[in-house]
């Protein structure tokens, strides 16, 4: 009688992908905050296709799955994660010039550097993102943006794989909101493939120094360090890092995580931060607003793995 070995999701993957799958990969090196215990199994895909094709078969077997691109935006759990992390470094660009300029991006694109070259061929449009960390992909997840410019304004259409297979979803049918989308609220599931994204005809003179113009905004009104970018979400007609700094939060620490004395909507890791530090921050300053202005501020980064539910001591 054959015994029949059963296959772990790293057999499986790499049957298919070989080499480009590692296990027990610690996923701190891979985002913005550098915390984050190990994925169980770690995927690096170089193409549109190839993420494709990656999801097909997580879907196909039922494993458990998060997608990485620049890592901002996401805070890991010490214990890691129980699934399959695939790294998206899908980073094909195409241009199309004309009087009315256009990018298309595979989801890897870090956005910051689209923005840049979009600048060197003096197309304007994204000089918003041009400070932005992350990837084309996490920004039309999550309906990016700064200084008054976010995806809204630039989408055509993405390309996303669903269970019914690759389709092009509209600007319309990404039900743009702040900082939100289908594929955030969960309406749709779906992976952002690559974008089609709309610019306007400029000079590389005037788009660079509204670049830099931003890049300097960001650096005196931002902190430097490992971040995740911004925290929570601004409630209506309110800012999160005014709420926190009005609660007295700005240089609150838990072991090597701070708020920012810089910007309260900022968690800085100083070094070997354990991601359950800044969960404790993020819940002290959840509480300590809402007993003081009655605002629950909501996260916009999102958090992943295994974590254990918190409670008040």
């Amino acid at each position: 009688m054959f015994m029949t070995k059963t296959l772990s999701a790293a057999d499986i993957v790499r049957q298919k992908f070989g080499d480009a799958v590692q296990e027990n990969v610690p996923l701190a090196p891979f985002t913005s905050a550098r915390i984050g215990g190990p994925a169980d199994v770690l995927l690096t895909v170089k193409s549109a296709d190839e993420l494709a094709g990656a999801m097909q078969l997580i879907w196909e077997h039922g494993m458990p799955y998060y997608i990485l691109g620049g890592g901002s935006n996401v805070l890991v759990s010490d214990r890691g994660f129980r699934g399959v992390a695939v790294l998206n470094r899908a980073k094909e660009v195409r241009f199309e010039t004309g009087s009315q300029p256009t990018v298309w991006c595979e989801a890897g694109v870090v956005i910051a550097n689209l923005a840049r070259r979009c600048a060197s061929k003096g197309l304007a449009g994204l000089e918003w993102s041009a400070a932005v960390p992350g990837t084309v992909g996490g920004a039309v997840y999550g309906n990016a943006g700064a200084f008054g410019g976010d995806m809204t304004h630039n989408l055509i259409w993405a390309e996303l794989l669903t269970k019914n297979g690759r389709e092009r979803f509209s600007l319309e049918q990404m039900g743009y909101g702040y900082r939100t989308s289908v594929l955030k609220r969960h309406e749709v599931e779906g992976i952002v493939l690559s974008a089609l994204l709309k610019l306007k005809n400029s000079t590389k003179e005037e788009v660079s120094v509204k670049i830099e113009q931003f890049s300097e905004r960001r650096k005196a009104t931002q902190p430097p360090g490992a971040s995740m970018g911004s925290m929570f979400k601004n409630p209506e007609g309110d800012y999160a890092g005014r709420l926190i700094e009005a609660a007295g939060l700005k240089g609150a620490r838990i072991g090597s995580a701070e708020i920012s004395t810089l910007h309260g909507n900022f968690f800085i890791n100083h070094g070997e931060t354990k991601a359950e530090d800044i969960r404790a921050l993020i819940h002290l300053a959840q509480k300590t607003v809402f007993e003081k202005f009655n605002v629950k501020l909501e996260l916009e980064i999102e958090l992943v793995g295994d974590w254990q539910p918190i409670t008040d001591h």
